[in-house]
């Protein structure tokens, strides 16, 4: 699967039709699931974003600021289409859900958060370990074990991916149901196909390349 997060700190009508621009040209060209996130605040949002090809979408601030969002977006349309993004933050031994592409703590605690996004109809969890993002280092193992712990929905971990270890790490010690990654294709000269002729190799379940 692809996921296309709208990170921008900007956002005015002229960016919004762009990215949405973007959306329709990628779905008309990619032939994999597709999840679309950033900047949802309505259900025209979402409408918008799976007329424009997204399968599913990725909520997070918004999920937050209103809980009862997520239920509405489910009811439209599927649990299967709901995607929530809990990004988190670790303070010693404690760990806080943040909003706002990260930069407003909310004194959530991303486990009760997570049960309380399943209740509300979420479909899926992308837990994402602000403290590692972008360093390659590895993913916070013991933020996916708790998230993964704690509901019944597949849970995806973004954060810290550098190597193909660092996948199979996620696979074996969490239970994980998938990995995320961007620097490491953006940054080396690996490849998707390697990384899942690794994790074939070391017995993780993954779609047989043609």
């Amino acid at each position: 699967e692809i996921i296309v997060l709208d990170i921008s700190r900007k956002y005015d009508e002229e960016l919004k039709k762009k990215f949405m621009n973007l959306i329709t040209e990628f779905s008309e060209n990619c032939f994999v699931p597709l999840t679309v996130g950033g900047k949802i605040k309505t259900l025209k949002d979402v409408s918008d974003l799976m007329n424009a090809g997204a399968d599913k979408v990725s909520i997070n601030t918004k999920a937050i600021e209103d809980p009862s969002f997520i239920s509405k977006v489910s009811s439209r349309y599927g649990s299967q289409a709901v995607v929530i993004s809990i990004d988190v933050k670790k303070d010693g031994a404690n760990y806080e859900v943040f909003s706002h592409n990260g930069s407003k703590p909310t004194g959530l605690s991303p486990v009760k958060w997570a049960k309380d996004c399943q209740k509300m109809g979420a479909g899926e969890i992308l837990i994402t370990s602000i403290d590692r993002d972008g360093f390659l280092n590895g993913f916070d193992l013991e933020l996916c074990l708790k998230i993964k712990n704690s509901v019944k929905l597949p849970v995806l971990a973004l954060g810290g991916c550098g190597n193909w270890q660092h996948m199979l790490d996620a696979f074996k010690k969490t239970n994980i149901d998938a990995v995320c990654t961007q620097n490491i294709f953006h940054f080396t000269e690996e490849s998707i196909r390697s990384s899942k002729i690794f994790l074939d190799n070391n017995n993780v379940n993954v779609r047989k390349l043609k």
